[in-house]
C-alpha cells in the first residue's frame, strides 16, 4: 500500500473529538486503503482490534445492512464495552437512511465515527440534511506526484523526475494503475537476478481506466440522476475534458454542441455537469475580481480529477501539456487545502488566486518561460496586481529565481515540496 502520510494527519487530528469524519473523493481514489491504514496507526497507538469496526457497504457480504437498523444493531452488538470504539463505514451513501445509524451512534459518546462516500448523497448539501451532528468533511483525490513518487523503488533526484511526470499524467494517478508496470529480468553481476522496470501494460491500464469510468456513468450518474441519453451524457464529459482550464458558460458549451451535431440545451448541460462534479470527476473554479475582491459568476473554468482518464476519453493526441500541467497544480492545491480561484485583473488573467490560513497567493503555471513573449506574458499578469501577496511563477524550466519580487520555482520540485 503507499502510504498516504497527509491524509493520515489529518484524520489524527481530530480523532476521539466528538465530530463525525467525512471522507469523500472519486471513486478509488484510495479512501478504503487510507482506513485500513489509519486503523493500522490506531493499532500501532495501542487500539484494541476488538475496538475497531470497519464495513465496506459495498461488499456484497453486507448487503443485509443496507437496512439502516439492521446496520445500527450489528454495530452496538460489536461494540467494545468500557473503550472507546472506532467505527469506519465505506462507501455509506448506499444505505438510504445513513443518517439516522450515524445520528444514535453519535449519541453514545463512546463511538469515533468515520463515513467515506463518492457521489452526490454524501455531498456537503446532503450530509447537511442528514447528518445532525458535527461533521468536519476531508476531500480526497488521487495520489499526489510526490506520492506517487514514493511508489517508485529507488528515489530519484529532481533532475530525473521529468519521465516520470510524463507517465504520472499519461497512466494516471489512480494508485491502482502502479500495480500495471512492467519488469523484466536484470542480472545484478552476483548471480541474483532483479526485477527492472521496463514500462507499462497500456491495455491493462486502459481497461481499468474504462472499467471505472463505466462504474461513475453508469452507476453515480445514470442510476442516480436517472438519465436516459448516455450517449449525450458522454459527449458533455468528452467536451469538459478537452477543455479543462478554459473559461466557459453553459450557453457556449450547449451552442458548441449544437453547433457540432449534438443538440442539446442550456438545462441539460448545467444538470450534467453538476452529476459530474457531484461525482468528483469534474471540479469547478469561479473567477475571482483581483481589484473588486469579488467572485464573479460568469465564465467558469473546471478541472479534471485525473488526467488519465482525460486520455482515456480523448485518445493520446489531445496532449495539450499546458493546460495539463495547469490541471496538476490546480488539484495540488486544494490538496493542500486552499480556496482556489481564477484571477482577473483589468484584461489580464492570474492562473489561480488561492486563499488559505495564511493568506492570500497568486500562481501562473506555465511549462517554460524560456520565450520571451512568454516570460513577458506571465510576468505582466502578476505585475498588474498591487498588493504584497506572494506571487509565483510554477515551470518546468530547471532555473529557480526571482524577478521583482516574483518567485519563479521548478514545478516538479514544487509539487514534491522542495519548492
Amino acid at each position: 500500500m503507499i502510504e498516504r502520510p497527509e491524509y493520515i494527519k489529518k484524520l489524527l487530528s481530530f480523532k476521539d473529538k466528538n465530530i463525525i469524519k467525512v471522507i469523500t473523493g472519486v471513486r478509488r481514489c484510495g479512501k478504503s486503503t487510507l482506513f485500513e491504514l489509519y486503523q493500522n496507526e490506531l493499532k500501532c497507538q495501542g487500539v484494541l482490534s476488538e475496538q475497531i469496526q470497519s464495513i465496506n457497504l459495498e461488499d456484497l457480504d453486507n448487503e443485509p445492512l443496507k437496512d439502516y437498523y439492521k446496520l445500527y444493531e450489528q454495530i452496538i452488538k460489536n461494540l467494545l464495552p468500557g473503550k472507546q470504539n472506532y467505527v469506519f463505514l465505506d462507501e455509506i451513501q448506499v444505505v438510504p437512511e445513513f443518517g439516522q445509524v450515524v445520528n444514535s451512534l453519535y449519541l453514545k459518546g463512546n463511538i469515533d465515527i468515520y463515513l467515506t462516500g463518492s457521489n452526490s448523497k454524501i455531498q456537503s448539501k446532503d450530509i447537511a440534511v442528514k447528518i445532525e451532528r458535527e461533521y468536519v468533511t476531508i476531500p480526497m483525490f488521487p495520489l499526489s506526484f510526490k506520492e506517487y513518487l514514493t511508489a517508485w523503488q529507488n528515489p530519484m533526484n529532481p533532475e530525473s523526475y521529468d519521465y516520470l511526470f510524463d507517465d504520472y499524467l499519461i497512466y494516471s494517478s489512480f494508485p491502482r494503475t502502479l500495480s500495471f508496470r512492467t519488469y523484466s529480468p536484470f542480472n545484478r553481476g552476483d548471480g541474483v537476478m532483479a526485477p527492472v522496470y521496463d514500462g507499462w501494460d497500456r491495455s491493462a491500464v486502459r481497461r481499468y481506466l474504462h472499467d471505472l469510468y463505466e462504474k461513475i456513468v453508469l452507476k453515480d450518474i445514470v442510476e442516480n440522476k436517472k438519465i436516459s441519453d448516455i450517449s449525450r451524457l458522454e459527449s458533455v464529459i468528452r467536451f469538459m475534458a478537452d477543455n479543462i482550464s478554459k473559461e466557459t458558460s453553459i450557453n457556449n458549451i450547449a451552442g458548441t454542441m449544437t453547433a457540432n451535431g449534438r443538440k442539446i440545451d442550456n438545462k441539460t448541460v448545467e444538470s450534467y455537469i453538476e452529476a459530474f462534479c457531484d461525482s468528483f470527476v469534474l471540479y469547478k473554479t469561479n473567477r475571482y475580481d483581483v481589484k473588486g475582491k469579488e467572485i464573479l459568476k460568469t465564465q467558469n473554468k473546471y478541472y479534471i480529477v485525473d488526467l488519465g482518464l482525460r486520455y482515456l476519453l480523448l485518445g493520446d493526441k489531445k496532449t495539450d501539456s499546458g493546460k495539463m500541467l495547469e490541471n496538476v497544480v490546480y488539484l495540488e492545491l486544494l490538496r493542500r487545502g486552499y480556496n482556489v480561484y481564477v484571477g482577473k485583473v483589468g484584461n489580464r488573467e492570474v492562473d489561480f488566486v488561492v486563499e488559505g490560513v495564511n493568506g492570500t497567493a497568486y500562481y501562473q503555471v506555465s511549462e517554460t518561460i524560456r520565450g520571451n513573449d512568454t516570460f513577458e506574458r506571465e510576468v505582466a499578469s502578476l505585475e498588474s496586481i498591487d498588493d504584497h501577496n506572494p506571487k509565483f511563477i510554477l515551470t518546468r524550466d530547471y532555473e529557480t529565481a526571482s524577478y521583482k519580487g516574483i518567485k519563479i520555482l521548478n514545478v516538479l520540485k514544487w509539487l514534491t515540496g522542495q519548492e
